[in-house]
């Protein structure tokens, strides 16, 4: 997927998988003198989604005219259409997906209090309750999707999404999994941070894995959601040392101030626009070297920078 730019109109088409629908989009969007810049389609569980960013500068229609008839078209296929403009994107607003676990979400709310996200959190969605109090501190709207057991309503939670009008949606420990019907509407705009150095230890228990593994080196990882679980492009990383005698609690406790750091830097990295998608992996700015993407500058320090490959340099060197 190219790089979005602010300047750039992005078309999200999701439905039931059938022939000819890329064709009747694309017809529509050529009639109104629409230029497709970059396009990218995909079925999974036959659920498909079509991308697309375009150029509207020298359309022949207005901006709801084209939104309307985009809409319209939807209908008659059966398809779900969603058009962010550029000027849509002025203020973007984030929903954050949390479960029980606070860490995460205290990070994003004390950033945002202190006005350095750049974006408003405009609602907390949950499949438990625990998290409500904290969003009611920061005056907040906190919504329980889930039910006695936790199973989430997907239903309920696109309806909140789009109730929202959601521009990124960060998984702050968010313990479900994401059916493809959510992840193609939010392509590369689902932020989730995982605790371990992906793709070391995907899935559950991942703090337990590189414990039964006996690593000396763990870590955790803010990564864009696909629907391929803890396999999508990673955006930042950090790592801690791992004890002899670490138990679980202390591989959480090492770890849960690295998962808040890491996802509260990738969500920065987005929401300014530093970070983009092509071909799976990610690639930071210009503006890359004011985030920490992965180990602290320090380390370079105590890193050793020599001996490398290379014997003849070496022989040459002593002569």
């Amino acid at each position: 997927m190219a790089p979005l730019t602010t300047d750039v109109t992005e078309i999200t088409v999701i439905g039931d998988d059938d022939t000819g629908l890329v064709a009747r989009v694309t017809s529509l969007l050529f009639e109104r003198g629409v230029n497709i810049e970059d396009m990218d389609q995909a079925v999974r569980d036959d659920v498909f989604r079509m991308y697309l960013a375009v150029d509207t500068s020298e359309m022949v229609c207005t901006e709801g005219t084209l939104r309307e008839d985009l809409h319209e078209l939807g209908n008659d296929l059966g398809l779900d259409v969603q058009v962010r403009f550029p000027a849509d994107r002025e203020t973007q607003k984030i929903a954050v997906l949390g479960t029980k676990e606070s860490h995460c979400l205290e990070a994003l709310f004390e950033a945002w209090a202190n006005d350095e996200l750049g974006a408003d959190i405009g609602v907390v969605i949950g499949n438990h309750d625990d998290l409500q109090p904290l969003a009611e501190h920061y005056d907040v709207p906190f919504h329980d999707i889930g039910d006695e057991k936790g199973q989430q309503n997907e239903d309920e939670l696109l309806d909140r999404l789009a109730e929202y009008d959601v521009d990124l949606i960060v998984l702050a420990r968010y313990m479900r999994i994401l059916s493809p019907n959510v992840v193609f509407r939010y392509e590369d705009r689902i932020i989730n941070v995982h605790p371990s150095l992906l793709p070391a230890f995907p899935g559950a228990e991942a703090y337990r894995q590189a414990l039964e593994e006996g690593v000396r080196v763990a870590g955790v990882t803010a990564h864009y959601v696909t629907t391929d679980l803890d396999q999508g492009p990673i955006i930042t990383q950090r790592a801690f040392d791992v004890p002899d005698d670490a138990d679980l609690d202390e591989m959480k406790r090492r770890g849960q101030p690295l998962e808040a750091d890491a996802l509260l830097e990738a969500v920065k990295l987005h929401l300014n626009g530093d970070v983009s998608v092509h071909r799976g992996r990610t690639s930071v700015r210009e503006n890359g070297t004011q985030y920490q993407l992965g180990l602290p500058d320090k380390v370079d320090e105590v890193t050793p920078d020599r001996p490398v490959d290379g014997i003849g340099s070496a022989i040459a060197d002593d002569s």
